[in-house]
């Protein structure tokens, strides 16, 4: 049995939700150089249906764009919304965010001055985590490790 691929798929966005949208802009326009370029308030119908949470939603979705990835910041103003929990590596799903860096801890300085947590005991040197002002995991590489799986 032969599986087929639909064809043509190129990936939209991930979508990022968070608790302060204009905290969390700052935090990737920043330290990253994302740049905004859609803000939308999302109608309830037919939003909760599709994203299965009961209206009313209060959403704000912003559109970050980065050398062609979008990351959507998901914003819920409303009462009753979860807490943010941490999710452990070998749980499946997505994991973390990467980005490729000049300088690994200088980027882990400024991603701490913006909200973000730095978690010094990942620091193996070259690289390290550090978890932005809502908790989602970032792995820091340097720009050698970009061009390292460019090559391959």
């Amino acid at each position: 049995m032969t599986q087929e691929r639909v064809e043509p798929a190129v990936l939209n966005h991930v979508g990022h939700c968070v608790t302060d949208l204009e905290r969390s802009r700052r935090f990737y326009e920043e330290l990253f150089g994302f740049e905004a370029v859609r803000e939308l308030k999302v109608p309830d119908r037919p939003s909760a249906r599709l994203l299965q949470v009961d209206a009313p939603l209060g959403m704000t979705a912003l559109y970050l764009r980065k050398d062609g990835f979008v990351l959507e910041l998901l914003h819920f103003d409303r009462p009753g919304n979860p807490p943010a929990r941490e999710r452990p590596m070998n749980e499946p799903g997505l994991t973390h965010l990467s980005f490729s860096v000049n300088d690994v801890h200088e980027a882990a300085t400024h991603a701490a001055a913006l909200g973000g947590t730095v978690l010094e005991e990942t620091d193996v040197g070259a690289a390290l985590f550090v978890r932005d002002p809502d908790g989602q995991l970032i792995e820091l590489l340097p720009m050698a490790y970009r061009a390292s799986i460019r090559d391959s």
